[in-house]
């Protein structure tokens, strides 16, 4: 609020005729200390205060003032220790307002308004719009900006994460969305265009030259701290936070892309074009479309290769879930080729899963053709070392597996059957039982349980007990199965009528 003329005038009769001090007409007149110091110091009449009364401070000034033009961004409370231990005797309060009025002010810069021709140039940078839940997974969302210099005209992609694939991915769907590339492309020092700078020395990202190579553009990274370089996409970002984001809803992310791409097209292609007030950056960008490079016939490679290692379940870890592979390729190192709604898994050149991408997180991707096949494999697996295992030991079981065959019983359940009296009864018991079941013409399990309960009772024994026995126990203990020797003795008896 602007003092009137009336108040100035008091101001300079109570500081001058009544010699109030400043802060006292500032209470009196109900204004601001500032606005009394600036009323006074406009008059151009000497102050009575004009002289100012020593200070504490002075001894210190000279070497507060040559620290502070060697280090001008030096923290108040770091020099006033500084002081302090030279013997400055005041407090660290007004020794910050002290520093204040003598710490040197930084000259404004001056920049040259940086033009650009038609095609010649597009500069890209990233900008950070939150984060999305999908699911139990919370992904930032990170929107890939380019802009062409000269007409303005925008390209917005939404991804979930801003590394080098997405990176790659911008590019290409940038260039393909503008039917060309520009000559050069400005970027600020991010790690996915700069690995390294040292002074003018720039080590670029091997990728990102393989991708320029690719489509014949030249990248060129601005100064460090100089963002006025890339004011363009700067400007571009700033506009779609406060134009296009701030307050829309969508429904995922494949949504908020269309509706960016509309936005582009549409409000943001309306705009007035800075370079041509006469022209709207759609009609300056179908101009500047026809001085792009020509796009080569095939797009540059940008899905996501990695090399995973399966262990024993058929599963493989990507992207915080895991996707099916065959059980015949168990405990080996596979390979991952992503894009942005397809999981590719290979081994070597070919490739043994396809799956849609999830961008949750602990989810388990299968094909139902994978486990089905394992649990069939191991099925068959578990009725056969079952059936092995039954036979080996009771030789008589094969009959009275063959015979339930032929009623059709299910091998698997009567061999299990089997198998937990086996290590219940023991092979003798269970022999004979076996046996009398086949001489009654009962080839069930149930018939062998009856049979091996009669001679138990018939003996007077308690009901047997199951032990578990470790495997390599039970495989010690293995009943061999005795071979018949009567080829041996055959052998040995001489033919009659030899002498």
């Amino acid at each position: 609020m602007a003092l009137t003329p009336e108040i100035e005038a008091q101001i300079q009769r109570y500081y001058h005729a009544e010699r109030w001090r400043i802060g006292t007409i500032a209470a009196q007149l109900h204004v601001h200390r500032d606005s009394v110091a600036r009323v006074l110091s406009q008059a151009g009449l000497p102050a009575l205060g004009s002289v100012r009364r020593p200070s504490a401070i002075d001894p210190y000034l000279p070497f507060i003032l040559e620290t502070l033009v060697q280090f001008p961004r030096l923290r108040a409370s770091r020099l006033y220790d500084m002081v302090k231990a030279r013997g400055y005797p005041g407090r660290p309060d007004h020794f910050r307002h002290l520093i204040a009025r003598h710490r040197p002010r930084p000259s404004p810069e001056a920049y040259l308004r940086l033009r650009t021709l038609p095609s010649e140039q597009m500069q890209i940078d990233w900008a950070h719009f939150g984060h999305l839940e999908i699911g139990r997974a919370r992904r930032p969302l990170m929107g890939f900006v380019a802009v062409l210099s000269w007409s303005r005209q925008i390209f917005l992609r939404f991804y979930l994460g801003a590394h080098m694939e997405n990176f790659l991915r911008g590019h290409v769907a940038a260039m393909a969305a503008w039917g060309g590339c520009p000559r050069v492309a400005l970027y600020d020092n991010l790690k996915s265009a700069v690995l390294e700078r040292q002074g003018p020395v720039i080590r670029f990202h091997p990728t990102l030259l393989a991708l320029s190579a690719h489509y014949r553009f030249e990248p060129r990274p601005v100064a460090v701290a100089r963002g006025n370089e890339k004011g363009r996409v700067e400007r571009a970002i700033r506009y779609i936070r406060d134009a296009f984001f701030a307050g829309r809803s969508f429904k995922d992310l494949d949504d908020l892309n269309a509706q960016a791409d509309a936005w582009v097209l549409g409000p943001a292609g309306e705009r007035r074009c800075p370079e041509d007030e006469t022209l709207t950056v759609s009609e300056a960008f179908a101009q500047e479309r026809d001085r792009l490079l020509t796009l080569p016939g095939d797009a540059f490679p940008t899905d996501e290769v990695k090399a995973v290692s399966a262990g024993k379940t058929p599963y493989v870890r990507f992207d915080l879930n895991d996707y099916s592979i065959p059980h015949t390729c168990v405990a080996r190192t596979l390979t991952v080729a992503a894009s942005l709604d397809q999981v590719r898994i290979l081994d070597g050149q070919t490739v043994i899963a396809a799956h849609p991408r999830s961008y949750d997180r602990r989810q388990q991707i299968e094909l139902p053709e994978h486990i089905a096949t394992l649990l069939e494999h191991k099925h068959q697996a578990g009725a056969h070392r079952g059936t092995d295992q039954l036979v080996q030991a009771v030789p008589t079981s094969r009959e009275l597996l063959r015979e339930a065959a032929e009623r059709g019983e299910p091998l698997g359940r009567t061999v299990r059957a089997l198998i937990d009296l086996l290590e219940r009864y023991g092979v003798a018991e269970l022999t004979a039982a076996v046996t009398d079941a086949l001489r009654r013409g009962v080839p069930h399990p149930n018939a062998v349980r009856l049979a091996l309960e009669r001679r138990r009772q018939a003996q007077a024994e308690p009901p047997p007990l199951a032990v578990r026995l470790p495997e390599h126990v039970k495989r010690r203990d293995v009943p061999v199965r005795p071979h018949n020797l009567d080829d041996y003795d055959q052998l040995m008896e001489c033919p009659h009528g030899d002498a």
